[in-house]
């Protein structure tokens, strides 16, 4: 018999902006490990993943064995529009982050903003590459989500180690009073090598088609180029992201 109330509590979270759907085991491990506040976790095989989760993240075991459900096969693949591989979705409360609360975050480590992008997956590789480098925090500004639940799997869920909003608007974070310089990565930018960054810097990336705003130019104390073979104009925000972190870093 199917189980409508399940269906519908995984389609509700889907939508609800204080819940994450979790698709998929390496962002139920990241949501785990770092504390993440999980509702309900499913599976159709619950030993299945039990034993892969052994394999790939064997500290998550007592938590996701305490807290793994197994439902009906048929169940579980209507919970996602793309029922992940390795067999488990979760539902988890999404931390309670303001992008102010993000801005003034630690003082050391550089803030990612990603100004107005248009694609999910994108946003999500951000924050993997953002939480890997050891970043402060990732803020967006536009109408998408960085919780979107294509995110988080582009993210491996590492939204839970991170901390990430959204923000009104560029000036919200990067105007007048803000402690933070803001650097922009322009394909007019100053070419490498580029230096040192200024502590705490808002490393502030534009649109994939559009670049950045002549508003996040102007608000900006530098602005980078990342260089590109000849006859070359694009290259994905995730790698750039990656490349401005590591290259301010060592």
């Amino acid at each position: 018999m199917t189980d409508y109330a399940l269906i519908n509590r995984f389609r509700q979270a889907r939508r609800d902006g204080s819940l994450a759907a979790v698709d998929g085991l390496h962002a139920v491990k990241h949501a785990l490990r770092f504390g993440a506040e999980t509702l309900e976790t499913v599976s159709p095989d619950a030993d299945a993943v039990l034993r892969l989760a052994a394999e790939v993240a064997p500290d998550i075991i007592p938590r996701l064995a305490g807290e793994l459900v197994q439902v009906a096969v048929d169940d579980f693949r209507r919970l996602s529009p793309a029922p992940p591989d390795t067999g488990v979705i979760a539902i988890a409360r999404r931390p309670a982050v303001s992008a102010a609360a993000v801005a003034d975050g630690p003082a050391g480590a550089p803030l990612v903003l990603l100004e107005n992008p248009r694609n999910p997956f994108n946003i999500g590789a951000a924050v993997r590459v953002a939480a890997a480098a050891g970043a402060a925090g990732l803020l967006v500004t536009g109408p998408q989500d960085p919780w979107h639940p294509a995110a988080i799997v582009s993210a491996a869920g590492l939204q839970f180690a991170l901390p990430v909003a959204r923000a009104g608007g560029i000036s919200e974070i990067a105007g007048p009073g803000g402690w933070r310089p803001v650097i922009a990565i322009d394909p007019l930018g100053e070419p490498m090598p580029w230096g040192r960054a200024p502590r705490g810097a808002i490393l502030a990336f534009g649109a994939e088609r559009r670049g950045a705003s002549p508003e996040l130019l102007s608000l900006a104390s530098r602005r980078l180029a990342i260089p590109m073979t000849p006859g070359v104009s694009s290259l994905n925000l995730a790698t750039s992201v990656a490349v401005v972190l590591y290259t301010l870093k060592a």
